[in-house]
């Protein structure tokens, strides 16, 4: 489906976020400050049964953002690895091929696939590795992760429009790879006061074995969330 297929049929209302969502991100370290008590709550009786899943960051970011996901999941009864690209700068093209290198060493020592979890950038790279090599992945959890537009529906567009980048041209050429199915299953955590990607960005509308799911909060805290948290565990075990 290209562009004007995909407007045609879904509209042409999609934007990047408001400011006013934008601002409220940068209440989110308030935010969790103010409730550290709620990570306690969490349940701690849950058995992972030592499930690999390896931890990609969204743009911008390194593998300590996820530190709260992985002390979690281990604590569940998960084993994580990072991604092992160091940040996240953002080349989808340069950081595919050497996170699969990754992944695929990772998966020949366990000789069992490996579920991905990626945070916004993250999870569309996770996504693109489970539809390029679906021997390597058993399933992929994304949180504020842009399927539709590439950068066009985010507050972050202006980083890639700086590099040369037509924000047309990569929202076509992501609504392209949708020729080819995601066959492994898709969890997508999305959350509408999110003011980094336009939550309808994060909606598949192609993919057969997507599940979306709801919460709430910013893009920002969707690492910290307890309801993130508490959906992890069951997600990755299903």
């Amino acid at each position: 489906m290209n562009t004007t297929e995909f407007q045609r049929r879904y509209g042409t209302g999609m934007t990047p976020p408001s400011r006013r969502l934008l601002a409220g991100e940068l209440l989110t370290p308030l935010r969790l400050a103010l409730d550290p008590a709620q990570y306690k709550r969490l349940p701690r009786h849950i058995d992972g049964r030592d499930r690999p899943v390896m931890l990609l960051p969204g743009l911008g970011a390194g593998p300590a953002s996820m530190w709260l996901i992985r002390r979690y999941l281990r604590r569940c009864g998960f084993r994580t690895w990072d991604w092992g690209q160091g940040k996240n700068h953002g080349d989808v093209d340069q950081l595919t091929p050497s996170v699969i290198e990754c992944l695929r060493s990772l998966v020949d020592r366990l000789n069992t696939p490996i579920a991905l979890v990626g945070w916004s950038l993250g999870g569309y790279i996770a996504r693109e590795i489970a539809r390029e090599h679906p021997e390597l992945v058993s399933r992929v959890v994304t949180l504020g992760s842009p399927v539709v537009g590439g950068p066009k529906y985010t507050a972050v567009s202006h980083v890639y429009e700086r590099r040369g980048l037509s924000m047309d041209a990569l929202e076509a050429a992501t609504l392209e790879r949708y020729t080819r199915p995601i066959e492994r299953p898709v969890h997508a955590i999305y959350s509408e006061a999110d003011g980094v990607v336009a939550w309808q960005a994060c909606i598949d509308r192609f993919s057969d074995d997507v599940e979306h799911i709801q919460v709430t909060g910013s893009h920002v805290g969707l690492g910290f969330s307890k309801q993130v948290l508490r959906l992890l565990p069951e997600l990755l075990d299903a």
